[in-house]
């Protein structure tokens, strides 16, 4: 979730506003050292690996934002995010990987830092390394599970994060159905929102949308860093010294970082990455082989798909992307709820038209609903207006095909059954390219930037 606004910094300095605006502005990073005494650690890959991992950090939020925001209760000194961050080494990819913070982990042996009593290893969540030794066992625990050698560490609270969504104006998301959440109180209808700060971290925790739970919230957080960087990456921040400034201060006055990751590591990083937008990221969930693995004494844990998860993590050590390559961007697709595949749709030709039931079927099928590939002749007076018909129990197949078709009628037939029908009306002007809200490519079920932001 927070890696956003760290790098979105390294993002705003390849603007080209230089090394004289970005000096002394590491001051205010509270430093670590998380590899400290480290040793058997996995050997080098091609690129670099950042460990990015938010804390809640509620003894800094106000009263006020408490109570707006829903952020009651005692700060758990935990890790309630986690993602491994892998650029390429050419910096012109930016492969995330969010783990989830339940995932089942063997923690290694080591000794407590503030008591100095000593641990065997044994099972825990993910989530209880940081709170059992801080970043140095977190690094270790992660390095351990993915087999990645781990190059800097970041970490940034729920405070960094609001102020840095404000900061930059807020940042847009669109939702093809209504989401909300009583926990976060978060409630937003179907379309497309401009979120402040606040609102943005509502977006992000929400757990209880629907049935994914953390898996679900980890999609969101994805999608919401993808909206981030096409907005720092789109609007002219990154040619404003003053907002630029602005925005850097509030991200990194909020962050822990390791030794090495400096005002002269930031330029460099931030200039190789110059060009970098939505489509140069691309964004994937470690696979998981079951979501409600027991574990005696610890709960139920997330538990990876240890054969799936080793090839990602594999392909990250040899800088291989994850998602397959696309050629060209394609036409902008509008997000559904319904993903089209699952629609079955029965074309008629209300006019006097020839063959323009079989180019509506064609067009249908081609932004992917599963027509019937026969269109048949209406039997009515000729349609000025194309019309779909469906029956109530499917009106959220039957908004997703509306939206392929501009202008047409809805109209509620009790009966109908599963397949939908269009008939096609004088003021067809062709089909509008769908896609389902999450687009997932190749073995690892990866999603691109520009996929999953707004249109």
């Amino acid at each position: 979730m927070r890696m956003a606004t760290t790098l979105s910094v390294l993002v705003l300095a390849a603007g080209g506003i230089g090394h004289a605006l970005m000096t002394g502005l590491d001051t205010g990073i509270d430093r670590v050292d998380p590899f400290k005494d480290m040793k058997n650690r996995p050997q080098a890959g091609h690129g670099m690996n950042v460990l990015v991992v938010g804390t809640d950090g509620r003894e800094k939020i106000t009263k006020a934002e408490k109570a707006k925001y829903r952020l009651g209760g005692a700060p758990c000194h935990c890790t309630d995010t986690v993602m491994l961050v892998h650029l390429s080494e050419d910096r012109e990819r930016a492969s995330v990987v969010s783990l989830p913070r339940d995932s089942y982990a063997e923690m290694p042996e080591h000794v407590d830092g503030t008591t100095g009593k000593h641990h065997d290893a044994h099972p825990v969540k993910l989530n209880a390394a940081y709170a059992e030794g801080g970043p140095a066992l977190t690094v270790r625990t992660v390095e351990n599970m993915t087999g990645v050698k781990i190059d800097h560490y970041l970490e940034v609270d729920f405070t960094s994060f609001m102020r840095t969504v404000d900061a930059v104006g807020g940042v847009e998301i669109c939702t093809a159905k209504p989401m909300k959440d009583s926990y976060t109180g978060l409630d937003m209808p179907a379309g497309r929102h401009r979120l402040s700060g606040g609102q943005a971290l509502q977006y992000v925790r929400s757990r209880h949308v629907d049935g994914a739970a953390d898996l679900g919230r980890m999609q969101r957080q994805q999608r919401f860093l993808a909206a981030l960087i096409k907005k720092i990456t789109s609007n002219g921040v990154l040619l404003n010294p003053v907002r630029f400034r602005e925005v850097a201060t509030s991200v990194l006055g909020a962050v822990r970082a390791d030794q090495g990751f400096g005002t002269d590591q930031m330029l460099a990083l931030a200039k190789a990455m110059r060009g970098f937008g939505p489509a140069s990221s691309e964004f994937v969930s470690v696979p998981v082989g079951d979501v409600s693995f027991p574990v005696k004494g610890i709960g139920s844990t997330v538990k990876w798909d240890a054969k799936k998860a080793r090839k990602l993590f594999r392909a990250l050590r040899e800088d291989k992307p994850l998602a397959p390559h696309r050629g060209g961007s394609g036409p902008r697709r509008i997000v559904v709820d319904v993903p089209p595949q699952q629609i079955r749709v029965q074309v008629y030709n209300g006019t006097r038209t020839d063959g323009l039931g079989r180019k509506v079927d064609a067009a249908l099928r081609g932004t992917g609903f599963d027509t019937t590939s026969a269109p048949l002749n209406g039997t009515g007076p000729q349609l000025r207006r194309t019309l779909v018909t469906y029956d109530p129990r499917w009106d959220r197949s039957a908004r997703s095909l509306a939206a392929a078709l501009p202008g047409c009628e809805l109209k509620a037939v009790k009966g109908q059954g599963r397949t939908l029908r269009v008939t096609a009306g004088a003021d067809y002007r062709g089909v509008t390219p769908v896609r389902p809200e999450e687009t997932h490519q190749g073995e690892f079920d990866a999603v691109t930037g520009d996929q999953v932001v707004c249109g």
